[in-house]
């Protein structure tokens, strides 16, 4: 993984992880232990699902670029599917608090998404292919010799 992919990758876990901490404290004030236990594994769900999607992502940008669009939309609509699956698959557990874990998956969800956007922004990703001749001056076609 490239050092730009790793610097991003932090750049979206790392306020994803913030937000699940602040979450697990007010979910662990509201509905006490269960709660915050909640808000910790719905966290980690949200961490682990986005961030595997993001390395397949970049792997295949590298291997198959011209799939990367189509990819990251298939991506996206199977990682929301299966947080909803989860969702449902513990919707009635007694190991923590459902409502604590399912406000928490949605938060963590939706600001891992916007910390993604906000390092895709700020990245400064080359969109022309520099000249690989160095040293050769530009070839002017109005001009005559």
């Amino acid at each position: 993984m490239r050092s730009d992919d790793v610097r991003s990758l932090l750049q979206t876990a790392v306020p994803t992880a913030a937000a699940g901490a602040i979450a697990a404290v007010i979910s662990g004030l509201v509905a006490g232990g269960k709660g915050a236990v909640g808000s910790v594994v719905a966290t980690v769900v949200v961490i682990l699902f986005m961030g595997l999607g993001f390395v397949v992502l970049q792997r295949t940008a590298k291997s198959l670029p011209h799939l990367f669009q189509a990819m990251g939309l298939m991506l996206y609509a199977a990682q929301i599917l299966l947080l909803f699956v989860f969702l449902a698959v513990f919707k009635n557990t007694t190991l923590f608090h459902p409502r604590a874990f399912a406000i928490t998956l949605v938060a963590a969800t939706l600001v891992w998404i916007g910390a993604q956007t906000r390092a895709h922004m700020k990245a400064k990703i080359l969109y022309v292919e520099p000249d690989s001749t160095k040293g050769e001056k530009p070839e002017n076609p109005g001009s005559k010799s």
